[in-house]
Formats: structure tokens, sequence, C-alpha cells
């Protein structure tokens, strides 16, 4: 295994266009953490540090924003406007037969103009999202009073560094190896390694060890879980026709269409935290609105997510629920019944046509059960420790935990992909 290893290191370094991807992301990267490096003038770091302690909802959203939020720089946003702009497009895909058609059915140039779309509804989000932050961290002193030209510019700043990080996002995606947003997050979690074994080992507490030990058996049975999940496959088996060219006969062999368990991989997780990320960002916000039927709502919102149980049953809701909803918007039984009978293959027991896409779509519906409910239960496991332990930075840890091991998956899954096809 050793030797395999050494062996497909040494084809990386050799071939000069996947040692130039792989060097692509490194470099964007690194001038991403770059840029998140640089503050907004005038934060209180010791105000920020007080913000930030022990506040379950700012730490999730700063996975998002790349650990860019943490330092309040002008990477704070990160890249959940462009998130939010995803989700809003794929819930419009359901609704729309224009949208739907352009993303599945009018191939890679359809979906270079859905993106587009995208692109363009980052922007207004951004803005929202970038005047709704730096307002209220203004009001909790984390940034001292500013002006009206001080608060365009901080805005200003905060919406071109979040647009900055989705165009390198998609400068990843399509120069390197990977997808560019995931990777984001992915070097996001990682940065912020150093800082929590750090605060871990000087809040080091001997009658803490049996909560340490159950972190660290959690953590290894999600990344157990998800890397069974992710290799898990349902084969369909499928025969081509026989076909009479000449005195020859082509066809008749047999193989089988892989049906991942979780086709949606780690997109459920960030969509669900993105909309449990909403009201409570709306609520932040409302605080110092006075009036009182806004209070109440405000009051409302917080009792509901600083529930555990609440919070917990929500996040499992949703995960699962996005599940189904990712896997159904880009799994499409009929395209695939259509390119089936084009090839002359059929699966065997079943008529071409309509029966095949029915019989393709009940048996994803039967294995997306197991993969939601399984991205469900991982996704709360660490909500669970949190209510036996009391220790809050759990269900950040399991979390980013989750994200960080369904990226390398994938980055390692396209790497042996492009290795494999050199190789050939």
């Amino acid at each position: 295994m050793f030797d395999a290893f050494i062996s497909k290191l040494r084809l990386i370094l050799k071939d000069k266009k996947l040692r130039n991807r792989i060097l692509f992301v490194l470099g964007a990267l690194f001038v991403f953490r770059l840029l998140a490096a640089i503050p907004i003038p005038g934060v209180d770091h010791v105000q920020l540090e007080r913000f930030f302690s022990g506040n379950q909802f700012f730490g999730l959203l700063n996975i998002f924003s790349g650990g860019g939020l943490s330092n309040i720089s002008i990477m704070m946003l990160g890249v959940a406007p462009y998130i939010t702009s995803s989700i809003i497009m794929q819930l419009l895909t359901m609704m729309s037969d224009k949208l739907k058609a352009l993303y599945h059915e009018e191939g890679e140039a359809g979906r270079k103009k859905f993106m587009m779309f995208s692109r363009y509804l980052t922007v207004p989000l951004a803005v929202v999202q970038g005047v709704s932050f730096i307002v209220l961290l203004q009001k909790q002193g984390v940034i001292p009073g500013l002006s009206d030209f001080q608060m365009i510019t901080s805005i200003v700043a905060v919406v071109t560094g979040s647009l900055l990080l989705m165009w390198i996002g998609e400068l990843i995606s399509e120069f390197g190896i990977g997808n560019g947003v995931s990777l984001i997050i992915f070097s996001g979690i990682v940065a912020g390694l150093p800082q929590g074994l750090s605060q871990v080992l000087l809040n080091y507490n001997v009658a803490q060890i049996p909560t340490y030990i159950a972190f660290l058996i959690v953590a290894l049975i999600i990344i157990f879980g998800v890397v069974i999940i992710t290799e898990a496959e349902r084969p369909i088996p499928i025969t081509y026709a026989k076909q009479m060219r000449g005195d020859k006969v082509y066809g008749g062999t047999s193989t089988y269409l892989p049906l991942r368990v979780n086709q949606a991989g780690v997109i459920p997780i960030i969509f669900a935290l993105s909309i449990l990320l909403l009201p409570q960002m709306a609520a932040n916000f409302l605080v110092f609105v006075q009036n009182n039927t806004v209070q109440t709502i405000v009051r409302w919102i917080n009792t509901v997510t600083q529930n555990t149980l609440y919070y917990g049953i929500a996040y499992f809701v949703l995960v699962f629920l996005f599940t189904y909803f990712y896997t159904a918007v880009t799994f499409d039984p009929d395209t695939i019944s259509k390119n089936l009978q084009r090839s002359g293959a059929f699966i065997p027991g079943v008529r071409p046509g309509e029966s095949t896409a029915k019989h393709i779509g009940n048996v994803i519906t039967r294995i997306t059960l197991v993969g939601a409910l399984f991205l469900g239960f991982i996704a709360v496991l660490p909500i669970i420790v949190q209510g036996f332990s009391g220790i809050t930075s759990l269900t950040i840890g399991g979390t980013a935990l989750l994200i960080a091991v369904s990226v390398v998956i994938d980055l390692i899954k396209k790497i042996d992909a492009q290795v494999s096809m050199r190789e050939y």
C-alpha cells in the first residue's frame, strides 16, 4: 500500500499538467488565507474575543467564511452569499420549468448560464449580509462608531472580498482539482486547527479527560461513517442489445450503472446550516429595533435556536430534506433512461423508456433514504455529545470535521481519476 502511494506521488510530480493543477489550488488557497488575515480598520480585538467566546451561531458562520469572520477581515462574509445564492437558484429550478430545462437539458452552455444567474444574485445578498454584520458588530462594540464614508468603505470592502472569494473558488474548480467553494471552507477549517488545539491544551483539565475521549470517539465514528457512505454504491445491471453490422455482431455485453448511496455529498450539511443561520442572523440584527412585536419575534427565535433539542431536530430534518432535494435536482432518471435507450442499453426485466426511469427513480429514492438518515444522524451526533458534556465547541468541531472529511475524500477521488486517466 505504501509503495502504491509512493508510485502515485511520483506520477503526480512527474506529470506537468497535474502538478500545475495542484500548485494552482495551493497558490489560490494561499492568496485566500493571506487576504483573510487583513482585518477591517478599527476592530477592538478584546471585545471581538469576548463576542465570539461561546457563541455557537458565529462559530458555525465562521466555517463558511473560511475563518475570515473570526478576525473581522475583508473576507468576513466568505462564500456564504454565494452558497445562499446557489440554494435559491436550486430551489427555483423546482418551481420554474425554464430554469430546470436550462440546468438539465441544455448541456454545459445551459449550466454556465445558470451559474451566471447565481453570480448576479450573489451581489445583492453580499450587500445585505455585509450591512447586517457591520451594523451588528458596531452595536456590539466590536467595531467603533463609523462615519458614513467609513461605513460605505467597509461595506464595499467586505462585499468585494466575498465576490473575489467566489471568483477564486470558481478558478479552483476550473483550473485546479476539486470543488473550489468546498476547498475554501476546508482551508478555513484546517487554518483554525492550531488555535483550537492550543485552547484545548491551555484549558486542559484532568476531570475532562472522559469528555476528550468521547469527542475523539465521535470524530472517529464520523470519519468512518462518512467514508463508508461516500464509497457505498448500488449497482443496477445494464445489458447492451446485440447489433448485426455486416458479418459481425456488436453489443450483448453486460455492465452495471453505479448509483451512490449519498449522491449529494456534503452539500446538504452546507444547505442546512445556511438555512439555520438565517433566522439567527435576523434575530441578532433586529434585537436593536425598538418595537414590541419585533422583540417578541426575536425572543421566540432566540428561545428556539438556543434550545439544543429544537436546534438538533431542525438540523436533522433539514439535512434529511436537503439530501433528497439536492439528489432530485442533480440526478435526473428521465435523462439517464433516454441515454440508455439511445445507446441500445436496457435493464433486464424492465421496459425501456418511462418504466426504466421509474425503476431508477425508485432505486435512488430507497438508497437516498439510507444516506439521508445517516447524514442527519452524524450531523446531530456532536450535539448529542454536547448535551452530555456541556461543551459547545463540540457542535462546531463535529460539523467542521464532517465537511473536512467529505472534501478530502472527494479531492482524493478526483486526483485518482486524473492519475488513472494519464496512466492510460
